[in-house]
Parts: structure tokens; sequence; C-alpha cells
């Protein structure tokens, strides 16, 4: 049994060598033109850097390419994964069939990570893209353990499961919040994740706020809790799921270094002693409620709940 790779999302390079001091072995990276609800924006030359620096600590990074691609954007594909390739990513995450069609062409040895978000839902479906060429399956946030651990003992991919942070409810390709200003009138200047500006939907009748922004792919409604599992791995660590994954989107650098702080010593105690993990798990949670935003409550996700369409 293999300790699973604990893969964070980074701010800004900045973010790199603290977070590899906290104990992320790998991170994800890459431009809002081609990813979706990345933690933060990295120019061809923060790739680099990002690449640079995390090599240098003996650590991976994946460049995402996870967007929703229109007939327009299907001919710049081939040039961006070339330049992940030869800017030494470990790995692309891509969605659109498109992106694993160019990278055959211009980087056929680049190592592919399927992730849609909301279809890894079996695992016939990991295995399928696993032989067009994926390595890795992302599977949906919104399936329970029961079927996590079902889909890591069939598939033939490596299976990457979010274990922290908030995830996507609803995105639009359309420009909802600035359709709405300009309907009243008024004009809106489109923020993406400044947390000094953030908007919310409010659901007075159940108490919650969605955060809610808008880039240029569109609108992403957000979910009004964070997924907290420190205090829960243990079933995915002895079934052997190969990355947990810390999304820290709309979070603060501060934040996501002591929650990967927490999360490696979380691992690293399972490993080294199932039972102590028992005893200390309790706590590791403590601390995490102690750094977490009274706005954000921690819960499961649905890792525990039935699953509903």
């Amino acid at each position: 049994m293999k300790k699973p790779e604990l893969l964070v999302t980074p701010t800004s390079i900045q973010d790199i060598a603290p977070l590899s001091d906290a104990g992320a072995d790998a991170f994800v990276v890459g431009e809002e033109r081609y990813a979706l609800r990345l933690a933060g924006e990295f120019s061809r030359e923060d790739v680099r850097e990002a690449i640079r620096i995390a090599h240098s600590k003996g650590k991976k990074v994946y460049v995402s390419m996870n967007g929703i691609f229109h007939n327009e954007k299907v001919e710049e594909l081939g040039d961006y994964l070339a330049f992940a390739s030869e800017a030494g990513a470990d790995a692309v995450i891509f969605g659109d069939p498109a992106v694993l069609l160019a990278a055959r062409e211009t980087a056929p040895n680049l190592k592919l990570h399927w992730n849609t978000e909301t279809t890894a839902t079996n695992w016939y479906t990991c295995n399928y893209w696993g032989r067009k060429g994926a390595k890795r399956a992302v599977l949906a946030r919104e399936i329970n353990m029961d079927a996590i651990l079902e889909i890591k003992e069939n598939s033939e991919v490596e299976i990457e499961v979010q274990v922290h942070g908030m995830s996507c409810m609803f995105q639009s390709k359309r420009s909802l919040l600035g359709n709405y200003f300009l309907y009243q009138g008024k004009e809106m200047e489109i923020e993406n994740r400044r947390l000094e500006k953030d908007m919310f939907l409010h659901d007075i009748e159940r108490g919650n706020k969605y955060p809610i922004f808008e880039d240029s792919n569109g609108t992403h409604i957000m979910s009004p809790n964070d997924i907290c599992m420190i205090d829960e791995l243990q079933d995915m660590l002895e079934a052997g799921v190969d990355s947990f994954k810390i999304d820290g989107i709309l979070k603060a650098p501060g934040y996501i270094a002591e929650v990967t702080s927490l999360y490696r010593n979380a691992i690293d105690l399972y490993f080294e002693d199932p039972d102590k993990y028992e005893d200390v798990k309790g706590e590791l949670l403590e601390k995490i409620e102690e750094i977490q935003p009274q706005s954000r409550p921690l819960d499961t996700g649905f890792f525990f709940k039935e699953t509903v369409y």
C-alpha cells in the first residue's frame, strides 16, 4: 500500500515553495483561457517557474486544460499542449476530447488526467477514458464513499478524489451576472476570485450563502460549505486511492498551507500506525475548524449521502 499523492491548488508561484514545505506532493496550475476554476491565474512564464520550483523540490505540476472548448479555441490547443510538454509539466488535466486528440498529435508522451468534474461516476467510464489515453480519472464530487471505493477496486487508471474545499454546483457559459446588471441598466466590473469583492447568492430559507463569480468561462456558483474529510480518510487510504486533492479556490494562501500541513500529518500518521491516526483525527479536524472562515461551514459533501441527480 502506497501513500496517496497530496495535490494542492496554489494561488500563485509564491505559494509553491511554502506548500511544498507544508507537505504537498503536486500542484494544479494553468490559465483561465484553458482551465476552469483555478485557485490562481498562471501565465506561461508563471507555469514555467512553478514547474522549475516544484521540480527542484521533488514535486509534480499538472497543467489544467479542463475548459469547455468551442470551435474558435480548438486550433490553439495543440500549441498550448506543446508548451506544457516543453515546459516539463508532469501531466495535463482535460475534460474535452479535443484536448486528447490534440495531445496525440502535438504531445504524444504527455500524461493526461481526465476530469469533467461531473461525469466520472462509475469505473466503466473511467476505464473507457483510460483506454483512450488517460492515466488518471478525477471522480465527481457528487458520488458517495461506497461508489468511490468500488470505482477504485475496478479501475485501470489512477483515481483522484477531492477531500477538502468548495466545489462547483453550477456553471453556465453565459455571463448571467453581467446580463442581469445590464438588464437593470447598470454595468458590472467582472471580478474573478478577488476575496474583497466576493458576491453571494443568498438562500434565506436554508440559511445558505453560495459564492458566485464570473470570468471568461462564464458564471460559476459554488457550494455553501467546504468539504472536509481529514477525519474520514481511512477507507480511502486502505483502498489505495491515488490522489487526495485540496482545492484552494477562493481561499487565502495561509489557509491553504495550514490545511495542507494538517492533511500531510493525517496521511503520514495513518501509514506510520493506523491507530495513531484514529487517536488524533478528531484533533486534526478541530484545528481546521479553528482556522475555517465563519461563513464557510465544514461538512463531508456527498461522501456519506445517497447520490441524487
